[in-house]
């Protein structure tokens, strides 16, 4: 191989190790102190040779980062991969006019960093201010923690420190370099920069139309990018499958400068993206070193990221509330488990609804309250749609259900002529044997299915139509009766909800807050009477939720709505208190509702 060859080949293998410019490493200072030691001499280096320098990857006894290549003796170690001792630089006619030499070096000895192909990549020496010799024992000893330091370069790059596809150090190598990175600059501000290709939902369609290959050439591409926009002093990471970090200055010269980059890297994805639209976001942290732990330096920048996401922009910096808020919802995912099987931490509240004609008790909508521990009350407005969307829904309706239904076995062997309303999630929609189990526990409780009503939204509906309306008529099929809850709120219409098995649709709320209002009610009892005389006319019995006043209430009643709910009649109340008011409210046992469609 002809030198011009073999010194390609040689950079080639130094950069695809990925080790110049990164930052400082105990592992490797500990096998620098050690030749330092055994040579008895106050200057020791891993010096790597890169094109036209030496850069220093640990040090002792100097503060140089790098020096020139030119009449480097470590260049000579890297080029002819063999030890090299020089006795007395000043004696030596190529070296005496070197950069060490004219700053005081007399002595140096060096052993080779050798890849497994042969490759020099530069070498492990020891600098001395007098001229001397080194023995047999001491040159064994060089090499075999050149040796070492070799083995340790390429075990970080071979074995989960190098990302295959972009060639870049990943998530590992960036816990280890930041741990190093603090020790040597703990104290000071950088922001940590976080680019994220493409949503999850881009990636997946991209992989099931074109392949995988598509996703990795995008990252190859990006990545290429990205080390080619950085300086030499910057370094990046690849931590996660479309995620890259790196770190820059806290100063707005550094603001600009992501923002540069970000598009730079955008066009690259796009490009590379060909007919599929894919969007990058950046997250950015401001950070004082060693007061954030790594790893919820990385989990900051990710929110920072998808906030970017959530707010349609491209580059978003860190907040700290919306992090608590992340880690709030956290926290109740995590205990709502232990919650659900706790005996004291979740409850259930009863809210009546009544006849609008003479406002008698017929019932009332089951509720479920959550006291944590910890963080007191939690709305369910909170946690429900969290649980919503775990594995946590299928057992927790379970709970409430057989909790009702316990309930109302009491209260009816106390006189209690009334129906229990209970809400359904999509979830449950989706589950095949959701209707044989509700009958289960009817069969259970020894309760009439008539005197429970499920309630189900009109999104919950439509995120599975088949499998919605499967499971509605095996519980209609039962006896139990049917609502459609928040009606107005969803995508479906009157005319689509008449080919589902329902009794009753509730009004939702929002439509009560202005219906006797002078300004803006005429809009609204439009659409409200519309609504009422379309679902009786397709046999719905209809309820109203959410009222609050009795001008509300008596607009409703001219509109000859069946049933209400709401803060004039009745807050949500424990079952004793519930059961008190609906005595003093007492229902007609001779009334029935219209029967359904």
């Amino acid at each position: 191989m002809t030198k011009p060859v073999y010194e390609a080949a040689r950079l080639d293998a130094l950069k695809q190790l990925d080790i110049l410019d990164s930052p400082p490493s105990e592992s490797f200072d500990r096998i620098t102190r050690m030749a330092s030691q055994i040579f008895g001499l106050p200057v020791a280096a891993i010096s790597l040779t890169d094109e036209d320098r030496q850069w220093f990857k640990s040090r002792v006894g100097f503060d140089h980062t790098e020096l020139g290549r030119t009449r480097a003796p470590c260049a000579e170690v890297a080029e002819k991969t063999a030890p090299l001792v020089i006795p007395d630089l000043l004696d030596d006619p190529f070296y005496a006019s070197s950069q060490l030499a004219r700053s005081g070096t007399r002595f140096y000895a060096g052993a080779p960093l050798t890849t497994r192909d042969g490759y020099g990549l530069g070498a492990l020496c020891v600098l001395g201010k007098e001229p001397r010799t080194a023995t047999g024992d001491e040159m064994a000893a060089l090499r075999d923690l050149a040796a070492m330091a070799m083995a340790q370069i390429e075990l970080q790059h071979a074995f989960g420190r190098i990302d295959p596809i972009s060639g870049l150090p990943n998530r590992q190598q960036f816990l280890d370099d930041l741990d190093d990175f603090t020790r040597d600059h703990g104290g000071e501000r950088r922001l940590l920069v976080m680019l994220d290709l493409a949503r999850t939902d881009q990636i997946d369609n991209m992989t099931r139309v074109l392949g995988s290959e598509h996703v990795v050439e995008m990252v190859r591409l990006a990545a290429l990018q990205l080390r080619d926009a950085l300086s030499q002093t910057r370094r990046a990471y690849h931590v996660a499958a479309t995620q890259f970090v790196f770190f820059a200055e806290p100063d707005i010269e550094d603001a600009a400068y992501v923002r540069v980059l970000t598009d730079k890297i955008a066009e690259c994805s796009i490009k590379s993206s060909m007919r599929f639209a894919t969007t990058i976001a950046v997250g950015v942290v401001p950070v004082v070193l060693g007061r954030v732990e790594p790893t919820d330096l990385l989990r900051f920048a990710h929110g920072a990221a998808q906030d970017a996401r959530t707010q349609e922009a491209t580059v978003c910096f860190f907040s700290s509330a919306n992090d608590t808020a992340h880690r709030r919802r956290y926290e109740l995912l995590r205990d709502f488990e232990p919650a659900l099987e706790s005996d004291d931490q979740l409850s259930l509240v009863y809210q009546p609804r009544v006849d609008m004609t003479d406002r008698r008790c017929l019932g009332a909508e089951v509720l479920l309250r959550w006291t944590h521990p910890v963080l007191g009350e939690v709305s369910p407005a909170e946690f429900i749609p969290l649980i919503e969307q775990t594995l946590h829904a299928k057992p927790l309706t379970h709970w409430v259900i057989d909790r009702a239904m316990e309930q109302l076995t009491g209260w009816i062997a106390d006189g209690f002529d009334g129906n229990l309303s209970i809400n359904l999630s999509a979830n449950n929609l989706e589950e095949p044997d959701f209707a044989a189990r509700v009958q289960l526990l009817l069969l259970k409780h020894r309760v009439r299915a008539d005197r429970i009503e499920l309630e189900v939204t009109e999104s919950a509906i439509m995120r599975n139509v088949a499998q919605a309306r499967e499971q509605l008529a095996a519980l209609r099929a039962a006896g139990i009766r049917l609502a459609i809850d928040d009606f107005g709120t969803g995508y479906s219409s009157l005319a689509y909800l008449q080919q589902l098995p329902v009794d009753v649709v509730k009004i939702d709320q929002s439509f009560m807050r202005d219906l006797d209002s002078t300004t803006n009610g005429g809009d609204e009892q439009t659409l409200v009477r519309t609504m009422i005389r379309l679902s009786h006319e397709l046999g719905y019995r209809v309820v109203a939720e959410g009222v609050e006043t009795e001008g509300v209430a008596a607009c409703l009643a001219t509109m000859d709505c069946d049933e209400a709910q709401g803060f004039l009649f009745a807050r949500p109340m424990p079952a004793a208190a519930f059961r008190a008011w609906s005595i003093a409210h007492p229902g007609d046992p001779a009334r029935t509702p219209r029967a359904a469609a």
